[in-house]
């Protein structure tokens, strides 16, 4: 992949998951979201400190105390190891196309 905008399928049914990069302590991934959300049942609780970036469209992350984090295009936001938290909303009109960095 040459460009983070290159092969979005027009029906994405799932998720997008694609690791672009890995080392000993980083991982670096492009997610493409279309109204998904993280199931409501539980939280993800990460090993690893994640530094999340909305390319495009726009997407809504709650906390296990209830601070909700609105972000849009060019939002940026870094969330802690094991800081529990969800996506609870993407834009259903367009994809959320996220650029994602674990590191410890």
């Amino acid at each position: 992949m040459d460009n983070l905008f290159d092969f979005i399928p027009k029906d994405t049914g799932d998720e997008i998951f694609n690791e672009l990069v890995r080392a000993d302590h980083v991982r670096i991934e492009r997610i493409i979201s279309r109204g998904h959300a993280s199931p409501a049942s539980g939280w993800h609780d990460q090993e690893e400190t994640e530094w999340v970036v909305v390319l495009k469209g726009a997407a809504i992350i709650t906390f296990d105390n209830g601070e909700e984090v609105n972000l849009q295009m060019g939002s940026h936001l870094t969330i802690a190891a094991h800081r529990k938290h969800r996506v609870t909303w993407t834009s259903p009109d367009t994809e959320t196309i996220w650029l994602a960095v674990h590191y410890r």
